[in-house]
């Protein structure tokens, strides 16, 4: 079998089973086993593959077909440029996170160039770590606390930081929202992408989601809202003067989110909408004063 046969064959499988971008899902798994860059191998679909390269191929498809996850398949995903291991443990990165972290170092880079002294973020639910790190690696004055409820999860995430460089400047701790962090510790900037979507629908998700994300990552209590009551009621304890939190959102909760942060005497900077324009992140402060944090 030559590699032009393989992807014909590997597309009309998994097409005829609902996956999508099925094309490039079969290339991505040729490049995973190949370990050769995509496009040399596009270039060379003459090349035959071995008997071992084929059998290894066709596993990884059936696995594909039964919708595991491409990116646990392989191991890993890209996040903000980086690479990002994950497992059943952690929520894959989905790519409307990249902006939140981009937020976050844009912020703390443009708000605190003049600083000498380390930035302080906290990453609440940090699932992968991706959040956590791609801040540290793109701003170097950071100095990050991460936390999530699943020691797997830790665990995960702190192997993410130490392969990426940024290990010696990310604490990470199992928590229980924040009853585990030293008392007296405070940050610049909260940061989170906690679990939103309504306990009920769950069961509606994707196959890849509802059968291999760790529903403790995804269930966000019957409305989905109960971490954002959590972070609007004990966030602003956390926070150093100017500090406020950014935090990302499911598909219609701006409204809801808005009302209970204003409840607990927050006011919100802006929601910002994601690439497909729709609101997704909102930016608020505990103080009186406004400060953009845009």
């Amino acid at each position: 079998m030559k590699i032009t046969d393989f992807l014909q064959w590997s597309s009309a499988r998994l097409e005829e089973l609902g996956v999508e971008s099925a094309r490039l899902q079969s290339e991505l798994l040729l490049e995973h086993v190949l370990k050769e860059p995509r496009l040399e191998l596009l270039l060379n679909q003459n090349r035959d593959l071995t008997d071992n390269e084929q059998k290894h191929l066709f596993g990884l498809v059936e696995r594909r077909s039964q919708r595991e996850p491409l990116q646990h398949i392989i191991g890993a995903t890209c996040f903000c440029g980086l690479e990002i291991r994950v497992s059943s443990s952690v929520l894959i990165p989905r790519p409307e996170t990249e902006l939140l972290a981009e937020f976050a170092w844009k912020h703390l880079s443009r708000e605190y160039s003049s600083r000498n002294s380390p930035l302080t973020l906290l990453d609440f639910g940090t699932g992968s770590g991706c959040v956590s790190i791609a801040v540290a690696v793109n701003c170097r004055k950071v100095h990050a606390w991460a936390i999530d409820v699943s020691q797997e999860a830790i665990e995960v995430a702190r192997a993410n930081a130490e392969c990426n460089g940024v290990g010696g400047r990310i604490q990470f701790i199992q928590s229980n929202g924040f009853s585990s962090l030293p008392n007296g510790l405070q940050f610049d900037l909260i940061v989170s992408n906690p679990p939103y979507v309504p306990h009920g629908e769950i069961q509606g998700l994707e196959p890849e989601v509802r059968d291999h994300d760790p529903h403790v990552a995804l269930d966000g209590g019957f409305d989905g809202l109960d971490f954002f009551r959590l972070i609007a009621g004990e966030a602003g304890a956390f926070l150093r003067s100017g500090g406020g939190v950014m935090a990302e959102f499911g598909d219609g909760q701006n409204a809801a989110i808005r009302e209970i942060f204003e409840q607990h005497q927050w006011k919100i900077d802006c929601i910002e909408e994601d690439l497909n324009g729709t609101p997704r992140f909102l930016i608020a402060l505990p103080s009186k004063s406004l400060k953009d944090l845009r």
